[in-house]
């Protein structure tokens, strides 16, 4: 199978691309590196790297009329200043109507899509939130373009899958609270959680998820998550015993903010209903999983989409 990847440098983009290569798909990958990593994808016969953007569309026609895409998985995004309104109107939307409509001219056989689960707001009037749950993204630049960028998927006419996500990590996580915790505690710096509560997936459980629907499995929307939130406080715990600190430093807690929500937990029973059971990688492994990686090549970003003071950074 011929499968393109944008944001292929990312997280999902290539842990995706390390599995379909593995089993022998050809594979093209365009990322502009504003978040990705370049260490995220070691070389391979089956896998090109193109460092260029989406919002080019003349750059994405030229690629799908040279590559000839059977499936395409688009999980390129503008996420890290939540006040560039601007890079994410134009790479959440404007370069997802590119990818949109190259998979509608060149007759692509599948586009695999990626939401937030913030364009149901912080305000979610479900918990766990179904999936018709009314939309309301109007809480960040990122919901409000991630939500447009779903729209020209469906736009397309392409047979399409989208999975609005839940906090999704790993170790090539550049965003949130994970990251985050672990430079300033390497840092000897304190850390500060909130009575947040998320539902934390593991990036190779999702990767696993996509390649069935890669191979054709599932059609519409799907929610991708375990269906259980933790405190932020746990993710911070488990942090401190990957890194094996003796100290054990506490953090501080904070009140949420006026744009973060208390709790966002998506329901997935359509998910497991269409893709069967998935076995969640626990927090405790993945944490011991990022410190390794981060201690060997290095950690970088600490994006987020809330609005922080500068002593809180």
């Amino acid at each position: 199978m011929k499968v393109f990847v944008t944001g292929g440098a990312g997280q999902v983009g290539s842990t995706l691309i390390d599995m379909l290569a593995a089993r022998g798909d050809d594979v093209l990958a365009i990322d502009n590196f504003a978040t990705g990593r370049r260490d995220n994808l070691a070389a391979h016969a089956k896998v090109k790297l193109v460092e260029d953007t989406i919002v080019d569309g003349a750059v994405v026609d030229r690629l799908f009329e040279e590559f000839k895409p059977d499936v395409v998985v688009h999980t390129a995004a503008s996420y890290k200043d939540p006040e560039d309104w601007g890079t994410d109107a134009l790479v959440n939307a404007a370069g997802t109507a590119n990818v949109a409509r190259a998979c509608k001219n060149h007759k692509v056989g599948r586009l695999v899509y990626f939401q937030t689960a913030l364009c149901y707001g912080t305000k979610p009037t479900q918990s766990p939130i179904r999936l018709d749950h009314p939309i309301n993204p109007v809480n960040s630049s990122y919901a409000i373009s991630k939500t447009a960028g779903e729209h020209y998927v469906q736009f397309s006419g392409t047979d399409w899958v989208t999975f609005r996500l839940a906090n999704v990590i790993g170790p090539r996580n550049v965003s949130g609270p994970l990251p985050i915790f672990f430079q300033r505690l390497s840092e000897g710096k304190k850390c500060f959680v909130t009575p947040a509560r998320r539902d934390f997936c593991f990036a190779g459980d999702l990767a696993r998820t996509v390649v069935n629907a890669v191979d054709g499995k599932g059609h519409g929307t799907y929610h991708f998550s375990s269906g259980k939130d933790v405190a932020i406080r746990e993710l911070y715990d488990a942090v401190v015993d990957a890194m094996q600190l003796n100290d054990r430093p506490e953090p501080e807690v904070k009140p949420l903010g006026p744009d973060d929500a208390p709790s966002i937990l998506l329901d997935p029973s359509r998910t497991f209903a269409d893709y069967g059971a998935i076995e969640f990688t626990p927090l405790s492994e993945i944490a011991r999983l990022a410190v390794s990686h981060w201690r060997q090549h290095g950690v970088q970003g600490g994006y987020t989409h809330l609005k922080l003071e500068k002593n809180e950074r």
